[in-house]
């Protein structure tokens, strides 16, 4: 094809970024999938335990405009479970056994909060008068995981924690901007599920975001701080 530039293509697609980015992943590979495992399950059996075991009266958060505006989606289901894998990959996509350790217990300070919180004050999300029988995935999430242990949202908080270090990794990586900006659409996403499948009220997404941002923050000034000195 005359005149075509392959530096052009290069600028958008460049493959030794991409061997890289598969590279980050493949190192201590088993390492990060057993560790992020074992972290899941005692985050899990904690979580179940407080959610089924509350020490004090259960408070009830309020229903607010915004989610009288968001209805019910359970198109929306998928992306509530995406967050699982979405939490993961700030762990995935650091090459050094030290960094998925500092990044895990980053991760592990947070749930410890929002558990800490669930333990002294117990909340949950009003009731609905929705059919969850109709709706068979939303069946099966209503039946494992009540809309207790409601604030925080601790999905939105780990989801936040997730984007922001994502964020300051993927250009480290060599990624184009889009990248940054699925990230933000897949947070985002995420947050919006929280209410559009009612397991959480706007509240909690709001109180679970800043538990998020506050955690990702304090991680970043600890990267940042001269080691050493």
């Amino acid at each position: 094809m005359a005149g075509f530039d392959k530096t052009a293509l290069q600028g958008v697609v460049d493959t030794s970024d991409w061997r890289r980015l598969g590279w980050t992943i493949m190192t201590h590979f088993w390492f990060k999938c057993f560790g992020t495992f074992g972290f899941l399950a005692s985050f899990f059996a904690a979580y179940f335990y407080l959610l089924n075991h509350p020490a004090y009266p259960v408070h009830v958060i309020p229903v607010t405009l915004v989610d009288r505006l968001i209805g019910f989606e359970p198109l929306a289901l998928p992306v509530y479970f995406s967050a699982w894998v979405y939490v993961t990959l700030p762990q995935m996509l650091v090459p050094t056994r030290r960094e998925v350790i500092v990044s895990g217990a980053w991760m592990g300070a947070l749930c410890l909060t929002g558990l800490a919180i669930f333990r002294f004050w117990p909340n949950a999300v009003p009731p609905s008068d929705i059919r969850w029988e109709l709706y068979p995935g939303m069946g099966f999430l209503k039946g494992v995981d009540a809309t207790g242990n409601a604030c925080p949202s601790l999905h939105v908080a780990a989801s936040v924690y997730a984007a922001f270090r994502l964020n300051w990794q993927l250009p480290a990586l060599g990624l184009p901007r889009s990248a940054n900006w699925a990230n933000a659409i897949w947070c985002v996403a995420i947050a919006y599920s929280t209410m559009a499948t009612k397991q959480h009220v706007a509240v909690d997404v709001v109180a679970g975001a800043a538990l998020g941002a506050v955690f990702a923050l304090l991680a970043r000034l600890e990267m940042l701080r001269p080691h050493g000195a």
